[in-house]
């Protein structure tokens, strides 16, 4: 059976959501000309939290540099960098009245920085207009380069996020360009720095994975300095992208949870329809909450 057509199963299955508040938030975002996550990487969780008015905003354009094989953000030449982008941004998430801010973007190889001091102009900006708001990054891996990293953990996100997206194994088949230990680096560098943020990482499953596979990576991403994990279900996003090896079950979902809590993750967000960003703020609310105890 063809994987883009097999019925998927019941616990994917979403509410398509086309009422006022979500074709508000569309609109709104694209009269900034503005990009979301949400909408380039066909979300499944798109309707919920448009009709929340909360959204994942993609900075850096709307191209990608590089060909991931389970992504389903548009690659090829990307466009200039825009001036008003980290502006229009700030104002879209003080039109929505967030409490908490989350910023992409699309991996810029072509960019000296990689694009790290948009990252750090939208969090200034995001700061002029929500002060009381918490921030999380999710970056790409900025080949590494320190400087970046310095860059964007000087303006003090709340969160640092970096998605290692898959076990060791599997990773030269599903990022080819990128390297498992170089995202562990990246995290562990945020993790030791002086001002320390939330470190936090996600990942996919249902490419083929192990229980070892992941047991080992949860071993990784703790010992880089991991806050929070979450962990989702791998989509196909088109006939061209890697095939689903599985789809997880929710249970097996709650026991893979329960795999990385037992390695010692603080906080881990585990199910089918999670992504990175999905409820990201109420992770850092509780995480909060529990210092107080």
């Amino acid at each position: 059976m063809n994987p883009l057509t097999q019925k998927k199963p019941v616990w994917l299955k979403q509410h398509v959501c086309n009422d006022e508040t979500y074709n508000q938030v569309r609109e709104m975002v694209k009269d900034l000309r503005l990009h979301t996550v949400c909408e380039s990487a066909d979300c499944p969780n798109i309707g919920e939290c448009f009709g929340h008015k909360t959204a994942t905003f993609l900075i850096l354009g709307g191209t990608c540099t590089r060909a991931c094989r389970y992504c389903a953000v548009h690659k090829g030449q990307p466009e200039p960098l825009s001036s008003d982008e980290p502006r229009h941004l700030a104002m879209a998430a003080a039109h929505l009245k967030l409490k908490h801010v989350v910023i992409t973007s699309v991996t810029r190889d072509d960019l000296p920085d990689g694009g790290a001091g948009q990252f750090a102009a939208c969090i200034r900006e995001v700061r002029k207009f929500l002060p009381q708001a918490t921030i999380e990054i999710l970056i790409p891996d900025f080949k590494g380069q320190q400087s970046a990293l310095d860059t964007v953990l000087r303006s003090h996100p709340t969160v640092f996020n970096h998605n290692i997206e898959t076990v060791a194994r599997l990773f030269p088949t599903v990022r080819p360009i990128g390297s498992y230990d170089l995202s562990l680096q990246v995290l562990q560098y945020a993790s030791r720095y002086a001002v320390r943020p939330l470190v936090k990482s996600g990942i996919m499953v249902g490419l083929g994975e192990t229980e070892d596979d992941l047991i080992q990576t949860f071993t990784d991403l703790k010992q880089a300095g991991c806050d929070i994990v979450t962990i989702g279900q791998y989509l196909r996003p088109s006939k061209f992208h890697l095939p689903v090896a599985e789809y997880v079950t929710p249970e097996k979902f709650a026991y893979y949870k329960t795999l990385a809590e037992k390695i010692g993750i603080a906080h881990v967000v585990s199910g089918p329809l999670v992504r990175s960003s999905y409820r990201a703020g109420l992770a850092v609310e509780e995480i909060e909450k529990s210092k107080k105890l």
